[in-house]
């Protein structure tokens, strides 16, 4: 099947070619790093060109129709002194297209995954109509959900579950990777315009020594409420990176996000608590450094897997806090292989991605 591309500038548009009930695959940005965009070879819907609009209802909840990239977002909230919740790593990526798949970023950590953040998803379903999912409570009577939920509670504090939570209406898209049809428009929460501070932490390599890494997970915990993001890169995600990038030589690094104002209590009850971490190598980053390295990391691996030919060979695993040691344990003895590979992610989500770089 050869790839035939069909560029759709309207929810009309969107809608009729829906009604013709062709096996197609729906593209925003096309920023994601698994999809071989090159070798797609079937149907493509570009959603690149629809309509764009943003703006905020009387509630400061932020509007987005057509394709507005997080980036856009960002800017809009600030220029209105706000800002948003969520913040995938890729900011080119669309608002709309990052929904069905539960994508956060590393916002979550404190302000709770996607599905927290949003009020509203306007979709077109595989009959071309356009139908509209809020947060009211899902109710299926016809249906027992009461297994399914169940099941469900062991995973009530990922960010990204193995299946959907099935509570809100909105859950029938957040994380069902698009099963009911295209996005066309969402509200998203947002919250008020803060000083974000960085701060970052110098490490030993993890695959030596993990142990100042998991001190810093369990204590950032009781932070939730104040630290907004909690990031880890290891030294191998750096070392390709032109020297501007490498913030440190030969050191893994974890980074925490907060309010500015809230740097004392941070100081004095998370910082100086740490006994594993040597306090005097502990370092501050302006907000656009910050942004710019940590979106250099995902990018070189793109890149070089693209430049080399390369299928991206690596994993996007969750798992719960009880756990995490384990999951860095396996780690640790994939690093043994004899390939190159990197490891970073939400660390604080114990949520993290390991890349093998052949």
């Amino acid at each position: 099947m050869e790839t035939n591309v069909k560029r759709v500038s309207s929810k009309k548009e969107l809608s009729s070619y829906i009604k013709e009930k062709k096996a197609a695959i729906y593209l925003g940005s096309q920023t994601s790093t698994v999809l071989p965009f090159d070798d797609l070879s079937m149907n493509i819907v570009d959603l690149s060109q629809m309509p764009s609009k943003i703006e905020f209802d009387a509630n400061q909840n932020m509007i987005i129709e057509g394709s507005i990239t997080w980036k856009e977002a960002k800017s809009f909230c600030e220029a209105n002194n706000r800002q948003v919740m969520a913040t995938p790593t890729e900011e080119l990526a669309l608002c709309l297209s990052g929904i069905a798949t539960s994508a956060t970023g590393e916002r979550s950590f404190g302000f709770g995954p996607l599905r927290d953040q949003i009020c509203e998803i306007e979709y077109i379903d595989s009959t071309g109509e356009i139908k509209t999912l809020t947060e009211d409570e899902l109710k299926l009577d016809d249906i027992s959900f009461k297994e399914y939920r169940n099941d469900f509670s062991e995973y009530k504090s990922f960010k990204n579950a193995p299946f959907p939570r099935l509570e809100k209406e909105i859950d029938l898209m957040i994380g069902f990777e698009g099963q009911l049809g295209v996005i066309t428009k969402a509200k998203f929460k947002t919250v008020p315009k803060k000083e974000e501070m960085y701060l970052f932490f110098p490490l030993s390599r993890w695959e030596k020594d993990f142990e100042a890494h998991l001190e810093i997970f369990e204590s950032i915990q009781h932070f939730r409420k104040k630290v907004t993001a909690c990031e880890f890169l290891d030294w191998n995600s750096m070392k390709y990176l032109d020297k501007e990038f490498q913030l440190v030589q030969n050191q893994d690094l974890i980074f925490i996000e907060f309010d500015m104002n809230d740097l004392e209590d941070i100081y004095n009850n998370f910082v100086s608590s740490l006994n594993k971490v040597n306090l005097e190598e502990v370092f501050e980053v302006s907000f656009q450094k910050c942004r710019d390295f940590r979106m250099a990391i995902p990018r070189f691996v793109q890149e070089r897997n693209q430049r080399l030919g390369i299928i991206k060979k690596g994993t996007d695993a969750q798992i719960s806090k009880p756990e995490f040691r384990s999951l860095l344990e396996i780690y640790q003895s994939w690093s043994e292989k004899g390939i190159d590979y990197n490891l970073f992610g939400h660390f604080g989500d114990a949520h993290l991605h390991f890349n093998f770089l052949p």
